[in-house]
């Protein structure tokens, strides 16, 4: 189930919310065990098939937080014993088929698993992992009652595309959190910009971008090329961070306080920058349990590279089963530790040109990634961003998509916030604001097909 689907909108939520605020604020045990049915259901309304891996997922995590608790002897066993089985769940369900391809080109005589990728297999993996590593360091408690570890699993705002929650950050608020009118509506308006984001600006330049690629490549000019992977970039963002604007809207509306997933990314100045502005809570996720744990930075120079290099590794490998995130993950080691070695002091000194150095770069990063569902060979693509040739001009799509590009490079930038700004400061100003969004949103939910988002496949 979509957050931008009509079966989201006008049933699921409206049901939940119905539910959920009859229910006694004081009868939290009983609001959390509404908030876990529906949110197993919402899994369930995906693919019912996957609902007993997570339910598996959410034991063994659930068993091994018990048995890492801090004063147990062995505990540092079931940590990896715990590790392991986590990694094997998702290493079968996501990796198997590719490693199987892999092996027979190199003349092993295996049989290609066929195995469907559950949804958000990689984000729920990741936060039950996250639950066992916070009880091993003694940072949380360990977790008595299964079902609320089983709700900070499947949560449904955040369950299948993030962002990713440390049990850390939501322990206190599954059993003592507070609803309020305020974090209603901050929630509700949250949730209604990133729907508006979703529909009208990822959707619209994900159209230029489908256009640009969705015939063959052999009729791509240069420009026409830079034109569909800077439209893939802005799609890719609006997406995104669209979902996580409205999985920390609805998280707020529950009384739950989710991390912010990105800030204004397009705008760093250095790859350095980019990274600690690009998808946050997997890059904390990184940094906080592999990064660190490694070294990080304090075993000198060469350490920390070969830190870098594993934590851009992995990076690469948990976006998705396909040479092109390996490719695209060491692409970004190979930046970062340029930076590291000697780029950081001149770009820190630039105004101007960092920006387009940056921006010319994660362009290039993002090519990478499309083709990734359509089939579009990056190495062919590669060849039309950099060699000359002829084709179609790019003129046809600026005249029909102008406009929308124009609005979506402002919205990358904290311009768009400036201006909710100086609308709020009005009622009237903000009331119209909101019911224009809420108005031309239902619009498109109702009259457009269901576009599911681009990190559901990751």
């Amino acid at each position: 189930m979509v957050f931008s689907s009509f079966h989201f909108l006008f049933f699921f939520l409206p049901a939940l919310l119905l539910c959920y605020f009859l229910i006694p604020q004081k009868l939290r045990a009983g609001r959390n065990l509404l908030l876990l049915a529906f949110s197993l259901f919402f899994y369930a309304y995906g693919g019912v098939r996957f609902l007993p891996l997570m339910l598996v997922s959410i034991g063994i995590n659930y068993l091994f937080g018990l048995l890492c608790a801090p004063g147990l002897r062995g505990r540092r066993l079931f940590l990896w014993l715990g590790t392991a089985c986590n990694l094997a769940l998702l290493g079968w369900f996501k990796y198997a088929g590719f490693a199987a391809r892999n092996l027979r080109l190199l003349g092993a005589e295996l049989a290609i698993p066929e195995v469907v990728l559950p949804i958000g297999i990689s984000f729920f993996t990741f936060q039950g992992m996250s639950y066992v590593f916070d009880v091993y360091r003694g940072e949380a408690a360990p977790e008595k009652n299964p079902l609320w570890v089983a709700l900070y699993v499947s949560l449904f705002p955040q369950l299948v595309a993030g962002p990713i929650v440390r049990y850390t950050t939501v322990a206190g608020e599954i059993r003592t959190r507070q609803e309020t009118l305020d974090g209603f509506t901050e929630g509700a308006v949250r949730f209604l910009f990133g729907l508006s984001k979703k529909l009208i600006l990822a959707n619209g330049v994900g159209a230029l971008a489908d256009a640009v690629y969705g015939s063959t490549l052999s009729g791509l000019t240069v420009s026409l090329a830079w034109l569909g992977s800077v439209a893939y970039t802005l799609q890719i963002y609006f997406d995104f961070s669209a979902y996580s604007d409205m999985a920390i809207g609805l998280g707020r509306i529950f009384g739950f306080h989710f991390l912010e997933n990105f800030d204004y990314p397009y705008i760093s100045r250095s790859i350095t920058e980019f990274w600690r502005r690009w998808h946050m809570t997997l890059s904390g996720w990184f940094r906080e349990y592999v990064y660190i744990p490694l070294g990080g930075n304090r075993k000198g120079l060469k350490r920390q590279i070969l830190n870098l290099f594993i934590v851009e590794l992995l990076t690469g490998i948990w976006h998705g089963a396909n040479w092109n995130f390996i490719c695209w993950g060491l692409y970004y080691f190979v930046l970062l530790a340029a930076e590291k070695l000697f780029l950081l002091p001149y770009l820190k000194k630039g105004r101007v040109w960092p920006h387009f150095y940056t921006l010319f770069l994660v362009v290039v990063g993002w090519a990478m990634f499309v083709g990734n569902d359509t089939g579009v060979s990056f190495g062919l693509l590669f060849q039309k961003l950099f060699v000359p040739s002829g084709g179609v001009s790019p003129l046809y799509f600026l005249r029909n998509y102008g406009v929308l590009l124009a609005v979506s490079v402002v919205c990358c930038t904290p311009l768009i916030e400036k201006l909710w700004d100086v609308l709020r400061k009005n009622v009237v100003t903000r009331c119209a604001a909101i019911l224009t969004l809420l108005v031309v949103s239902t619009a498109y939910v109702v009259g457009s097909t269901n576009s599911p988002f681009l990190y559901f496949n990751f």
